[in-house]
């Protein structure tokens, strides 16, 4: 019995590696082999130039500020129209303007960090548009730290503040 299963398997899998298609491959003669390097850029194509590409939050506290507003300008010499722009994690929102950017204008991206989130920041936000360079990465980066127990006094004494001038 052993035999005949041995047999069965062997004979199985002898079939299963006869049926394995041969796959070769054939290079398209007509397309040269550097057809990308080929491919030649537009030279009316908007282009991206921003004030700053990484901004360093430096040591920051949990729960402060955390929007940067990332400027930049057109200087191609046609309309650039951002597409998306997407943060590296739900941590991230960034906002672009809508409307198109016309040559020689500026605009801005605004990106707003959760600084609810102790630790370090390492983030990149995508912006796809119609540029000579469709893909562009910009980046956020720093350190969330813990509340000082200063900066909790602060919060408590401005509450108090408040409660008295409501009349509590």
């Amino acid at each position: 019995m052993k035999k005949i299963a041995i047999i069965l398997f062997i004979g199985i899998f002898g079939v299963s590696m006869s049926a394995q298609e041969k796959i070769t491959v054939v290079e398209d003669v007509k397309k040269p082999a550097n057809a990308v390097a080929q491919k030649k850029a537009d030279p009316n194509a908007p282009v991206f130039e921003f004030e700053r590409k990484i901004v360093d939050y430096g040591a920051i506290e949990k729960g402060s500020a955390g929007t940067y507003n990332f400027k930049f300008k057109n200087i191609g010499k046609s309309p650039l129209i951002i597409s998306n722009v997407k943060g590296s994690c739900g941590c991230t929102v960034p906002s672009a303007p809508k409307e198109p950017i016309m040559p020689g204008a500026t605009g801005v991206i605004q990106v707003k960090y959760d600084t609810n989130r102790v630790g370090p920041i390492s983030k990149t936000i995508t912006i796809t548009s119609n540029a000579s360079e469709p893909k562009k990465v910009i980046r956020v980066k720093g350190l969330v730290k813990k509340e000082s127990a200063l900066s909790i006094l602060e919060k408590k004494e401005k509450s108090m503040v408040s409660n008295d001038k409501n009349g509590n």
